[in-house]
């Protein structure tokens, strides 16, 4: 039998002849390598740096191959992607391959193996999707069958990915509210890892759904091979590390199925999220440029647009929102050159009043009270100070104190015969988008707001609570197993409801803090919130974390007051600053409860952030130090395309006497070019003495600069910070 090697290189379709196929999955940096044989079992051969000519022909005839999607029930000692019941009570499958395509779509290429079971009329289609602008591909199932009555599926995996063992550790991330994004790094060992969420409704408090692996060791962020995965679903996940008795390490990504058995019926396709993967030889930072720049192209709305620079109330006056309030809050952050005001919660309630978080979610008509000009005379004072104007909602929910659930007791979310399970305030209770008029109730919530006041420039979008009880009065009993699954397929369709009538309204993905930062989530957000807790000394941890995955357009990032409402830690300013402008730069810091020296530092730090800001937000990433190595400090920079402007930070993260810390190269830069260094935020009375001097990118990488490691001010200063900007001499 003659094997065939296809690329798309001039192709624009490929059907497979009865041979064996070799299929060729393309980045412009990586490869994919797949077997697909009529009659035999789909196989992965490769996956890694880009491959070419006789390297694609080799490697298909000398790789180590493993199945491509195993399934359970055939020699099936180990982990399965997919297990399923048939209506005759057989629980095997035994899928080969029935066909296979290869097309162009836009901007991406299509691949599609095609499986069918050798004894029932049961489907599976293997989907990879690679972007030619990115070093990203993603792969999903598409699962179906012509059997008389329904499957069980059991198991039902997005994709499976073989790693060859060695010295491989993985990445991930983990923590809890006002604790999000803690880094964690281990080697891979024998038995099994698990990563999962079972939250219902928020999935990235407790565990991500993405993780890294470093093929040569313990990971380095700017050199070694590595492999990141990411699922894009915003509901219950489960990624299952096996490290069994053979040669690999395996990798299932896909929707948590405990609780969750899903009956198929004739006819239907069950379609999984994508686990998007990508490749670097260039460490951990280089895999998350890849994810960041895959982001910015295809999976954040918006993501060429740049964010504004805002106030939010919450911090400043919580549930005591009044208008007199907001409108010296908006004067406030028109004075110190911001573009946004965003008022949050305890902004509504008819009957029952929104005094504090125990009543009136699900009614969302104005306080007159609290604000008699309404809505539009906040947008109105808005527009007189020419900043724009946001609200916060929280659409998905109710409170049990409120006219919605005493007309609708049936739209919550509630195990049958059961007391309800009550969550925020002892009131709180999820809604249930598994219904369709909960859907579009909740759609006419925002298509309200927009209709009666267009002039809305952004919504702060919160989910405080878990599924913690589990029943749906829409469902039917034999699919309450379906629930979780359901909830989420109808908040997609209400966001897709929502961005087709609103592209470019700022949506922030706000749950709990950073409960939604997931790519299931945010191609119909514009950003998300990284954590309730905005101290800046733990916020360095939370974002390096985070940025692993997530670009820093997408991180709203906010200076705090002073003890921190979260740690009461008392930061300086100027520290508090540096790290908001690492992300999207926002103030929950009241402007009326600052100094004049502070507004001034706040002013003029808004006004410089505006000069970099297309840098951080579309730049590329180079973490140079972790602040979990306690070295002492932590930096990174963000270096533009075309490496002519750079933006270095540093922060120290221990404050001892006699320090020593690490002088720290740079990274990113071209080393022909001669760049400028010009320091940000300056509060000490005398410049740096590098301030003004130009240095090649060879130095600078090589190198680095000394940073004094505190600050020379006639007072006690902790916590030194540093943000310099680099600029091509020319």
């Amino acid at each position: 039998m003659t094997k065939k090697l296809f690329t798309l290189a001039g192709l624009c379709s490929l059907v497979l002849s009865a041979v064996a196929q070799t299929l060729s999955v393309q980045t412009p940096r990586t490869t994919l390598l797949l077997s697909a044989t009529q009659g035999e079992k789909a196989k992965i051969i490769y996956y890694g740096s880009r491959l070419e000519g006789s390297d694609l022909e080799t490697a298909a005839r000398v790789e180590l191959t493993q199945d491509a999607y195993p399934v359970y029930g055939m020699n099936c000692p180990v982990e399965a992607a997919l297990s399923v019941q048939h209506p005759d009570g057989n629980c095997s499958l035994d899928l080969v391959v029935e066909n296979a395509t290869q097309r162009e779509g836009a901007g991406c290429t299509i691949t599609t193996i095609e499986l069918k079971d050798k004894l029932y009329p049961f489907h599976v289609s293997l989907v990879y999707k690679a972007w030619q602008d990115a070093d990203v591909i993603e792969m999903w199932s598409e699962i179906s069958h012509q059997e008389k009555k329904p499957v069980r599926l059991v198991q039902y995996a997005s994709a499976y990915l073989p790693v060859r063992r060695g010295q491989v550790w993985v990445s991930h991330l983990s923590g809890s509210w006002a604790n999000e994004g803690q880094l964690t790094q281990e080697p891979l060992t024998p038995g099994m890892l698990v990563i999962k969420n079972k939250d219902g409704v928020r999935n990235s408090h407790t565990d991500h759904a993405e993780i890294m692996l470093s093929l040569d060791g313990q990971p380095q962020e700017n050199s070694g091979r590595t492999i990141g995965a990411a699922l894009c679903y915003g509901g219950n996940f489960k990624l299952r590390l096996e490290t069994h008795d053979d040669e690999f390490h395996h990798l299932f990504a896909g929707i948590n199925e405990d609780n969750s058995a899903y009956l198929l019926e004739k006819g239907e396709t069950f379609v999984t999220p994508a686990l998007a993967l990508t490749f670097s030889a260039e460490g951990l930072s280089g895999s998350s440029r890849n994810f960041h720049r895959w982001a910015r192209s295809h999976k954040l709305a918006n993501a060429d647009v740049e964010r504004k620079i805002l106030l939010n109330s919450w911090e400043g006056v919580y549930f005591d929102i009044n208008q007199e309030g907001m409108e010296q809050m908006m004067s406030d952050i028109a004075s110190m050159g911001g573009e946004l005001f965003v008022m949050d919660d305890g902004w509504f309630g008819g009957k029952y009043k929104r005094k504090t978080d125990n009543a009136a979610l699900g009614d969302w008509v104005v306080d007159e009270e609290k604000l008699p000009k309404g809505i539009q005379g906040l947008i109105d004072a808005a527009h007189q100070r020419g900043i724009k104007f946001g609200i916060w909602i929280e659409p998905e929910m109710a409170n049990t104190t409120s006219e919605l659930f005493e007309k609708h007791p049936d739209w919550v979310i509630q195990a049958p015969g059961r007391d309800l399970v009550l969550g925020r305030g002892g009131t709180q209770v999820v809604l249930d988008l598994a219904n369709p008029a909960v859907q579009d109730f909740i759609f006419q919530i925002v298509d309200d707001l927009m209709t009666n006041y267009p002039a809305i420039d952004y919504i702060k979008w919160d989910a405080n609570m878990a599924i913690m009880n589990h029943g749906s009065h829409y469902l039917p009993a034999q699919k309450q197993s379906h629930l979780h699954i359901a909830y989420h397929r109808g908040f997609e369709q209400i966001c897709q409801r929502i961005r087709a009538k609103y592209p470019k309204l700022t949506i922030q993905a706000c749950a709990s803090g950073g409960g939604r930062a997931n790519y299931g989530i945010l191609p119909y957000f514009d950003e998300f919130w990284v954590s309730d807790n905005t101290d800046a000394l733990q916020r360095v941890y939370m974002q390096w974390g985070t940025s692993y995955f997530f670009p820093a357009i997408a991180m709203a990032s906010h200076i705090s007051a002073a003890p921190n409402h979260q740690t009461s830690r008392v930061i300086p300013l100027k520290y508090r600053i540096d790290v908001a402008m690492s992300g999207r730069l926002g103030m929950e810091i009241q402007p009326k409860n600052m100094t004049d020296q502070e507004k001034e530092l706040c002013r003029k730090a808004i006004a410089q952030y505006k000069q970099i800001r297309p840098i951080v937000q579309q730049g590329n990433i180079y973490r140079l130090l972790s602040p979990y190595d306690k070295q002492g400090a932590a930096s990174l920079m963000y270096v533009s395309d075309s490496k002519d402007r750079a933006v270095f930070y540093w922060w120290k993260t221990e404050q001892f006497v006699n320090q020593h810390l690490a002088r720290i190269p740079m990274s990113g830069l071209d080393p022909d070019k001669r760049y400028r260094i010009t320091e940000l935020n300056r509060i000490d009375p005398e410049a740096l003495p590098f301030e003004g001097a130009t240095f090649t990118g060879a130095y600078l990488m090589s190198n680095g600069l000394d940073l004094p490691y505190a600050h020379k001010l006639p007072y006690h200063y902790d916590y030194a910070s540093r943000v310099l900007l680099i600029e091509e001499v020319k």
